[in-house]
């Protein structure tokens, strides 16, 4: 049987499968059933200051985009950090601990962008026995207007410098969530691990509004009849986090830095990819909130029975393995060509392949043959773009080919060399030389 437990950091857990910051580790009756069923490890719902308390609207809190079916493909929340007192929140996460010993209990921060605020709350939270805190640098509503948030998140000296007053401050293990409302996602982690910060977390939420109502002319959903934009996660924002954890995972200047990835993950194939693209750990919210925390056992049994089929004993023999193949596009072969085939037996006759390249793409599939309907992909007009597959309704019916030999018989091209960018005739700076 595969070993799915972690040492991230020096943060030890059962497995990797951890809950993230949000509702479902607000207080200790959520976090205890999450350890019962069967979590790793929790992310305790972002803390605060001592001070005036935290107001949350009474209002929807949650915005949804359903696929066709009602599966929720993405959630928005406009809900606020914690707005329970701070004393109460440190009691419970100090019992949690003691009656979890073997969990990871990691807290989230979040206070304003002033030393001694940092300095006063890092004490109290190393004194509940906490294994580490999370730098919340991401929330991108409510708490970025007052200065908090994604507003550090997305100033690089500010990232640097207030892990730099934890790491002074704490001899817990500091990680960094890092907001995705940004241009380039390496900026920020460049400067946290400037800072000290020993591992980033990502993606927290994208700015987003749902919809709009257009009988109230008002966003969606409303806090009496108005709205405000919100925080975006779910399955639909898991590429946009697979790419800024693969970027960081590559980066020179911060290879070799623990990520802990965040970001729609729903399946153990989910968290398998986001620890192949170099996550130590795996973060997950909406999943649990809207399957339940149960979903445990099937990404632990899921991720098991994959590692046990593939030969991986532990998670950190596949950690960080795609890593090497992700790269920019002038590095990619130029040389490679393949074509889309349909399998006769499994084609329905839809026609939906044939519409799609006619009307948007290369006009590279026939619609007749000896006068009959018939689809058919005309070799010497297909570029492989692989639009066809996509609209394609039966899996498997059309697929892409790669030629390893001879000419394109599109372009008269030899297939099977391997010319970049770099390297082709085409670019100008080539072909200057």
């Amino acid at each position: 049987m595969a070993d799915l437990s972690v040492s991230f950091c020096g943060v030890k857990a059962p497995n990797p499968f951890w809950l993230a910051s949000a509702p479902p580790t607000d207080k200790a009756y959520n976090v205890e059933r999450a350890f019962r069923a069967g979590w790793g490890g929790v992310v305790w719902k972002t803390l605060g200051e001592d001070g005036p308390p935290i107001v949350n609207v009474s209002g929807p809190r949650y915005g949804a985009w359903h696929g066709p079916d009602r599966r929720v493909l993405g959630l928005n929340n406009i809900e606020l950090i914690t707005d329970r007192p701070l004393e109460i929140n440190l009691r419970e996460i100090a019992q949690v601990k003691r009656d979890w010993p073997d969990r990871a209990m990691i807290v989230s921060l979040m206070v304003p962008c002033v030393e001694e605020a940092w300095k006063a709350i890092l004490p109290r939270v190393e004194a509940t026995g906490a294994d580490g805190i999370e730098l919340n640098f991401g929330c991108p509503h409510g708490m970025s207007e007052r200065g908090m948030g994604a507003a550090v998140g997305q100033v690089p000296d500010y990232i640097e410098m207030v892990t730099r007053w934890c790491k002074a401050h704490t001899r817990m293990p500091v990680f960094v969530k890092l907001t995705p409302n940004i241009t380039d996602i390496r900026f920020p982690a460049r400067a946290a691990r400037q800072g000290g910060a020993d591992a980033v977390t990502l993606i927290n939420t994208i700015t987003s509004v749902m919809g709009v109502d257009l009988d109230a002319m008002a966003p969606w959903p409303p806090i009496d009849g108005q709205a405000s934009h919100g925080g975006y996660c779910g399955p639909s924002v898991k590429p946009i986090a697979l790419n800024m954890v693969g970027q960081i995972a590559r980066d020179p200047q911060t290879h070799g830095l623990p990520i802990s990835g965040i970001g729609g993950i729903t399946t153990w194939r989910d968290a398998a990819e986001f620890m192949a693209l170099g996550c130590g750990t795996v973060q997950v919210c909406t999943a649990a909130m809207v399957y339940g925390f149960k979903i445990i056992d099937e990404l632990t049994s899921g991720l098991s029975a994959w590692m046990d089929e593939k030969g991986y004993a532990s998670v950190s023999d596949f950690v960080g393995r795609a890593v090497p193949r992700f790269t920019e596009w002038q590095h990619l072969n130029l040389d490679y060509v393949a074509k889309a085939r349909i399998d006769q037996d499994l084609c329905i006759q839809c026609g939906r392949c044939h519409i799609a390249c006619e009307d948007t793409s290369h006009q590279a599939i026939t619609r007749e043959k000896d006068g009959k309907r018939h689809f058919e992909v005309i070799d010497a007009e297909c570029v492989g773009c692989n639009l066809c597959t996509i609209v394609c309704p039966v899996e498997d019916c059309i697929t892409l080919v790669p030629l390893t030999e001879g000419v394109d018989p599109r372009t008269g091209t030899p297939v099977g060399g391997r010319r970049t960018w770099m390297e082709h005739p085409n670019n100008p700076s080539v072909a200057a030389e």
